[in-house]
């Protein structure tokens, strides 16, 4: 089985350094398991379970996020959300790096987790995963969303399924997230000391809630960008698609 490695580094105000590696199979786009022996008890699927959860506790021991998350509190009880921290991420493509403060940082991180867990509800956001950006801002995150999004409807077309081009369907995966975002942040709530992850999961939320509104609103911000694709450029183009 075969590996696509990213790793966070974060370098803490006292130059503590915490490196972490996540390691995503590159057929599933799903976390490599770790040992999950001796797992707390609020990772326990029935702990807290969301409302909207499809999983069986007696299929599905322990909640796929909250597993995962599980591994990285200690690392979160070191920070405060106003702490200053500067972060790398790197993969096989590049390196991105940035001082910001800790709750944005763990934002990110916290995000690709969920992503790539398992959960059924945050599954649609892997293929993001693949093509991390991590500190992005909202117009960065609604074009890669909307393009993630209208790429599964050309794949789903081309394999003879009904494909929603209007982007209706990307509301009911944002109120699954929300509802996600809710449940893990009242098992970290049992799990952790500071309000760093607590307050990045407030920003998961955030976005979850506020994206869907600003998509079409942002896509018509970026429209012109398209004006060759719309012939609304006055260049003298004459593409034939």
């Amino acid at each position: 089985m075969s590996y696509y490695n990213i790793i966070y580094r974060f370098q803490l105000a006292d130059n503590d350094i915490e490196t972490v590696g996540l390691q995503l199979d590159e057929n599933s786009l799903v976390l490599k398991e770790g040992d999950n022996k001796n797992l707390p008890e609020w990772t326990k699927l029935r702990y807290k379970q969301c409302s909207n959860c499809p999983l069986k506790p007696t299929e599905v021991p322990h909640c796929p996020v909250a597993k995962h998350l599980s591994k990285y509190t200690q690392m979160f009880d070191k920070l405060q959300s106003f702490d200053k921290v500067k972060v790398q991420v790197k993969n096989s493509q590049r390196m991105v790096s940035q001082t910001t403060n800790a709750q944005k940082a763990m934002t990110a991180f916290i995000g690709l987790v969920m992503a790539t867990s398992g959960c059924p509800h945050t599954a649609y956001f892997r293929p993001m995963a693949r093509f991390h950006l991590p500190l992005s801002d909202e117009k960065e995150t609604i074009y890669r969303v909307v393009s993630m999004y209208l790429l599964a409807q050309y794949f789903k077309d081309q394999n003879d399924q009904p494909a929603d081009w209007s982007l209706r369907g990307l509301n009911k995966i944002y109120d699954n997230i929300s509802t996600v975002n809710q449940g893990i942040g009242g098992r970290l709530r049992e799990a952790t000391k500071t309000d760093t992850s607590l307050n990045a999961i407030v920003d998961l939320d955030m976005y979850t809630r506020v994206i869907p509104d600003m998509i079409e609103e942002s896509l018509f911000e970026i429209r012109d960008l398209f004006a060759v694709y719309l012939n609304l450029d006055k260049g003298n183009y004459d593409f034939k698609f």
